[in-house]
């Protein structure tokens, strides 16, 4: 590709005379710079990268791209407004603006966007579409499955367009993509053209990032403003905007777009809306009520909070992709469960083991009140709180776990930088701010291993130990080093030497005494 090719999304550079220069690749990465490389100049916030400019010169660059000043280092220059936007319409260009050839379906919130994004793409399917999806656990294209990374959610421009542009060259015909805040702060979507957007819910989460409520609320605004700028195309699906009527959020997303809204909720006056709710432990029974359709559903997935994940998918595939109210039920019925989301392991033992990726206040409550209705003994939580994110959390979820579990137990969870024993103190301050006691109500064990090994041998037959905060994710960040950890593969572990039956062995973690 030559640059001129390669700047089709930046008109303001159409004049200047750079059709000769070759390009072979696209990166904000210094390191990743080869000869023809267009290196894009982006601040983060541990370090600027208009610091490295020099350095993609050297390394043979054949443009820049960055928001200050001309470096003059005798190689064409864009200077742009932002570079993260920048970047995200470099990488379509280089893909061959992928989103254009797909229905593009945005999914936002604090919780449950990976459950969401798993039953619209089970109800595509379902109705014979060819489907993808990029979510916080994987990437599915067709018959293949991508790792999207340790604790990545929405992945970079230049990896999510690559994904796109396998969709398309795939056949595919919808893309759903899970839009994190940070991954629309920071542009990682500006260039997916969504013809669809939907929200979960919007709750206490990444106050850290955002500043406040209101700053992190509005990032998620974006993925429904910028409905009304994406061009028409081909498959002419139209605008819609899927809003979660029980939800604070849903007046002040509709205030953000100019396109036509459709709730979904329990609430009254909703378009689409669940009533005759039982839930049991093998899943989620309701009926769906719309405009002409009146449908029994019946869901594996556990827990009443599943019920709105279900209407947002029913609402976008009915009112938002015109597939047949049937065809959609039967699709929310084929998804029985998503990886690290209220997830069984069960060796045989005489009582429940549920792993959880509940990590948000909201989150949390939902899942220890499941596990509630799962169980007529006790409820064990073991959990912890990030380091280096929202420390409100750290008050907050004690507080939630106090009045909704029996026992809790309070362990690491990717302590990075900061002292997991200041974390933990942090949160035992949170219990007993709530009347629980140490010792009899809660427990600091800071190894989860052991944690999740001490709340096994406490479970008595009857009982639901429930361990959250990570789910489906494959590591625990000490420091800046991620260590293979899995709390499935441990809750197995801890089982197996419980019952004396064979199992793995319990992953190593930097706390680990053994």
């Amino acid at each position: 590709m030559n640059l001129r090719s390669l700047l089709t999304a930046f008109p303001q550079f159409g004049g200047a005379d750079w059709g000769d220069v070759r390009v072979t690749g696209v990166t904000a990465d210094s390191r990743h710079v080869f000869p023809g490389s267009v290196f894009v100049a982006v601040k983060g916030t541990q370090t600027d990268g208009h610091r490295y400019l020099p350095d993609a010169a050297q390394r043979g660059a054949a443009a820049l791209v960055g928001e200050r000043v001309d470096p003059d280092l005798g190689l064409p220059y864009l200077r742009v407004e932002d570079s993260r936007e920048a970047l995200a319409w470099l990488a379509a260009a280089w893909y061959g603006y992928p989103a254009s050839q797909l229905v593009m379906i945005g999914v936002t919130g604090t919780d449950g966007k990976t459950t969401t994004c798993s039953l619209i793409h089970q109800i595509l399917l379902t109705a014979g579409h060819r489907s993808g999806m990029v979510t916080s656990v994987e990437a599915v294209i067709g018959e293949e499955i991508f790792d999207t990374g340790f604790h990545v959610t929405t992945p970079g421009a230049l990896e999510l367009q690559a994904f796109l542009a396998k969709m398309a060259k795939a056949s595919t015909s919808h893309a759903i993509v899970e839009a994190t805040s940070h991954g629309l702060a920071q542009k990682r979507v500006a260039a997916c053209d969504f013809d669809l957007a939907v929200v979960t819910n919007i709750t206490h989460e990444h106050l850290d990032f955002h500043g406040t409520f209101e700053a992190y609320r509005a990032a998620k605004g974006e993925l429904f403003s910028g409905l009304a700028k994406t061009p028409m195309k081909s498959h002419g699906t139209p605008r819609k905007a899927i809003l979660n009527m029980d939800d604070g959020s849903s007046d002040y997303l509709a205030r953000r777009t100019d396109v036509e809204c459709i709730s979904y909720g329990i609430s009254a006056g909703a378009n689409v809306r669940a009533g005759e709710i039982q839930t049991d432990a093998d899943g989620i029974g309701f009926r769906i009520h719309g405009r002409g359709y009146d449908l029994p559903v019946r869901s594996g997935l556990v827990g009443a909070h599943n019920v709105s994940n279900c209407l947002a998918a029913f609402a976008v595939a009915v009112e938002g992709l015109g597939i047949s109210p049937e065809d959609a039920a039967e699709g929310l019925t084929r998804l029985t469960g998503v990886p690290g989301r209220m997830e069984r392991v069960d060796l045989g033992q005489p009582f429940g083991v549920i792993v959880d990726f509940a990590h948000t206040p909201n989150a949390l409550a939902k899942a220890l009140q499941t596990a509630r209705e799962l169980t007529g003994g006790r409820v064990i939580a073991v959990f912890g709180s990030a380091g280096l994110r929202d420390i409100e959390k750290r008050r907050l979820m004690p507080q939630v776990a106090a009045g909704l579990a029996d026992l809790t137990i309070l362990t690491a969870e990717d302590p990075r930088g900061e002292s997991l024993e200041v974390i933990l103190g942090e949160m035992a301050a949170g219990m007993q701010g709530a009347g629980s006691k140490e010792g009899d109500q809660f427990l600091r064990i800071p190894d989860r291993g052991e944690a999740i090994r001490a709340a096994l041998l406490r479970a008595q037959p009857g009982d639901l130990v429930i361990i959250c905060g990570k789910g489906h994710e494959q590591s625990m960040c000490f420091g800046e080093t991620e260590y293979p950890w899995d709390d499935r593969l441990a809750a197995r572990a801890g089982l197996a030497d419980l019952l004396g039956v064979p199992g793995p062995a319990m992953p190593w973690l930097p706390t680990s005494t053994t």
